[in-house]
């Protein structure tokens, strides 16, 4: 199959997934497109919302959409990495044998990844950046492709552990979660008090998802898009020579170069959905928000001004 083929193909069967993925969630299309972007581009996600607006159903909805296999893990103060990541015990014949964790799967949802000790939220790391566990000495393989959506109560902050710097960069897209409308939450009460059974169909298989991550990364873009990406990053950083007086103001620390590659791996994500076979500076404005929210840190002016990290981000492009 020529990859102008397959890009038609991609489009119609992102398609095909929306509409499966309706049967069951209502609304929050932004919130699946940029889960999807996230997926497809080989990212991870970090989903930021208030309790009871089925994160755990939309992701759990997703999985079996795309015919992968789906674990929760419930991040609590007494978890320990070796809940998520597995550990070794003494099998009949006196031989260690290695149980593995939740983390073996192709979609974790991580809850309340701050509600954990950083140990526990660190054993993620190198799964998130290296597909890959190292245990007693041993590393294995995760089975690809691999994707972790961790949530966050934005209400509550107290008693928290929250993600350091250094980790949040590792998610692709911060995503905000709203509440949804008045005829939204109408028609999710009418769903959910029911007895209607849905059946959720596998659209996928693993290997076709990452054919299209492999697809993605091969999509050409124009030196100006990256040069786009690269200076509405440098913008955010307040000693750049780029930077206007307004993110000085309000910014103490910009974003480093994993958002100007994220910029252009979900720009290209983008322009693939939506049958184009090169990005251009639209579709990096389109993901700019989600790419750079959880990476620039504001300073105590623009808390106290609520200037918001949108605000921000809009200013820039």
């Amino acid at each position: 199959m020529s990859d102008v083929t397959a890009i038609h193909n991609l489009v119609q069967k992102r398609n095909e997934l929306k509409n499966e993925i309706a049967k069951i969630i209502v609304g929050q299309d932004a919130v699946i497109d940029q889960i999807l972007l996230c997926i497809f581009s080989g990212g991870h996600a970090l989903l930021i919302g208030v309790p009871g607006l089925a994160k755990t159903l939309m992701i759990n909805t997703l999985s079996q959409a795309l015919g992968l296999d789906f674990k929760r893990i419930q991040f609590t103060p007494d978890l320990m990495p070796s809940d998520i990541l597995g550990s070794e015990i003494l099998d009949e014949n006196r031989h260690f044998k290695f149980i593995k964790g939740p983390i073996f799967s192709n979609i974790i949802l991580a809850d309340e990844i701050n509600r954990t000790p950083p140990k526990t939220q660190a054993a993620l790391l190198e799964a998130m950046q290296e597909r890959s566990v190292t245990i007693a000495g041993q590393n294995y393989k995760l089975d690809l492709p691999y994707f972790v959506l961790a949530t966050q109560n934005p209400i509550e902050q107290e008693g928290t552990y929250p993600l350091p710097e250094a980790q949040l960069d590792r998610f692709m897209f911060a995503i905000k979660l709203e509440y949804p409308t008045f005829e939204e939450e109408v028609k999710v009460v009418k769903q959910t008090t029911s007895d209607n059974k849905v059946e959720i169909k596998p659209l996928f298989t693993a290997q076709e998802i990452i054919d299209f991550q492999h697809l993605i990364r091969r999509i050409p873009v124009a030196d100006n898009v990256i040069e786009y990406a690269v200076t509405l990053v440098s913008k955010t950083r307040p000693d750049n020579a780029l930077t206007n007086d307004f993110v000085k103001n309000y910014l103490d620390w910009g974003a480093g170069p994993r958002a100007s590659q994220n910029l252009i791996l979900a720009a290209k994500a983008h322009a693939a959905f939506n049958g184009k076979f090169s990005p251009d500076i639209e579709d990096v404005k389109a993901v700019a928000t989600g790419i750079l929210r959880h990476r620039i840190i504001k300073n105590y002016k623009a808390d106290a001004e609520g200037i918001t990290e949108e605000i921000i981000i809009k200013k820039l492009m």
